[in-house]
């Protein structure tokens, strides 16, 4: 490991030094002579037929048509027609791009690859990016892959040696997990505003609660998770074994879920600077006035996927002036870093808007961690409420003799198993054991794709 490489709790950091590493795609190409690489990206139809979105996604192609160690690119295709598939195929073939495959998911082929997983029980009918990935993985997995890597088709600034660095660590470092981390500066002004200005301060706040307490293994979770530069990136790479029995969150929480995942089934996991520039994508409207969009729905998957975690595996236990208490703290954490945002904008003489982050935390990320936590404790609310109000009135007296009570008790916590229930894909490891031919269907479908695609 490079003197550069620092290590925390299982953590290694590998920063970027110099804009080339001219061996770097030397080694990919050497180590794909024995072992697959394959890159995913996950895509929606108007990221390649809009006209603001189409010139990104070609750059992105164009791109891609160098990556001489890619085995295979699956290009994860959702909320398209047929017409708009093989439009895809032309824009891959008009720029060179080698080894693709267009994994319709809305065509017959795929759709029943989804059939087939619903009769057996495992009910992934929710269209999104969380099911879409987790066929591309399926596929890859079933294609023989070592070294799997996702990236988003809207990076603005895609170059393919960003590519190169997450997948470097994986498929010749032989690490089982690599994240990437970058720079969210964007006309002067700083993005990644849930990172910063909601995850950082709650998982900061938590870790000053439960250092008084020394909860430790809530302490030592959170530590892993403040140890990485950018939690909440995309861009990830798994070794395949890994990959087998990662499960996938299918809400906005799918990348703190997925580091969870890590943590509890990787060994080995480095975070890597792929970028020394800014690194830009789309920007969700915060949707201030409504929880079910934007940076606020966001936000709530967000917390509700951590706080659960803590709970249902490391033991943590909450009640309402718990989440009072934190949301107090994450109040006070907050301010302090905004108040450093402030000090390094105008230190590197970028734009900085106090007030509206200020708003922001106030109006916002606040009212987030506050409603994830009624979504949390609503089971234990409910049942107090109940037993108090049955044990008011005399007409209730025999059903209470009779075990009213008890029972309230139990519904409660079978209530609670499901509210803390993230929703999440199965593993692919257990998929195989239900359905031992289901590797088989996958590639038949696949060989049939790659003709009509081609």
């Amino acid at each position: 490991m490079s003197n550069f490489a620092q290590k925390h709790t299982g953590i290694s950091t590998l920063y970027m030094l110099s804009e080339d590493n001219p061996n770097m795609e030397q080694e990919l190409v050497h180590q794909s002579k024995w072992k697959k690489a394959v890159l995913i990206i996950p895509l929606l139809s108007s990221e390649f037929t809009q006209d603001d979105h189409r010139p990104v996604f070609e750059r992105i192609a164009q791109q891609l048509c160098n990556a001489n160690y890619l085995s295979q690119i699956i290009f994860g295709l959702d909320k398209a027609s047929a017409d708009e598939a093989y439009e895809l195929a032309g824009i891959l073939n008009k720029f060179g791009v080698r080894n693709y495959l267009v994994q319709h998911n809305d065509g017959p082929g795929f759709s029943s690859i989804y059939q087939k997983l619903s009769d057996a029980g495992f009910h992934i009918e929710e269209p999104g990016k969380g099911r879409n990935m987790f066929m591309s993985f399926g596929v890859a997995l079933a294609m023989g892959a070592h070294s799997v890597g996702i990236m988003d088709a809207d990076i603005r600034t895609f170059r393919r040696e960003q590519m190169d660095r997450l997948f470097y660590p994986v498929h010749v470092l032989n690490y089982q997990f690599s994240k990437a981390f970058y720079a969210r500066v964007q006309d002067r002004r700083f993005y990644g505003r849930v990172k910063r200005l909601l995850l950082d301060p709650l998982l900061i706040a938590l870790k000053r609660k439960f250092t008084d307490t020394r909860e430790e293994r809530v302490l030592r979770l959170v530590d892993y998770l403040l140890n990485f530069n950018y939690q909440l990136s995309g861009e990830v790479a798994f070794e395949n074994q890994l990959l087998k029995r990662m499960q996938f969150a299918t809400n906005w929480g799918v990348e703190i879920f997925t580091l969870i995942e890590v943590y509890r089934k990787a060994t080995t996991c480095a975070q890597v600077e792929i970028s020394s520039g800014p690194f830009e994508h789309k920007h969700q409207p915060v949707s201030e006035n409504d929880r079910t969009k934007g940076l606020y729905k966001m936000g709530i998957d967000i917390v509700t996927t951590l706080l659960t975690a803590l709970v249902v595996e490391e033991g943590l236990a909450i009640t309402e002036h718990f989440i009072r208490d934190l949301t107090t703290t994450y109040l006070s954490v907050a301010d302090d870093l905004i108040k450093m945002y402030a000090d390094n904008a105008a230190y590197n003489g970028l734009l900085y808007d106090t007030n509206q982050e200020e708003a922001m935390v106030d109006n916002v990320f606040k009212n987030v961690i506050l409603f994830a936590g009624d979504l949390l404790l609503y089971p234990a609310f409910v049942a107090r409420r109940f037993s108090t109000y049955v044990n008011e009135y005399e007409e209730f007296k025999p059903f209470i003799e009779m075990g009213l009570l008890p029972v309230i008790e139990k519904t409660t916590r079978n209530l609670q198993t499901e509210i803390y229930e993230t929703p999440k894909t199965v593993s692919w490891e257990r998929v195989m054991r239900k359905i031992p031919t289901i590797i088989n269907d996958i590639i038949s479908v696949v060989e049939n794709e790659k003709k009509l695609y081609a």
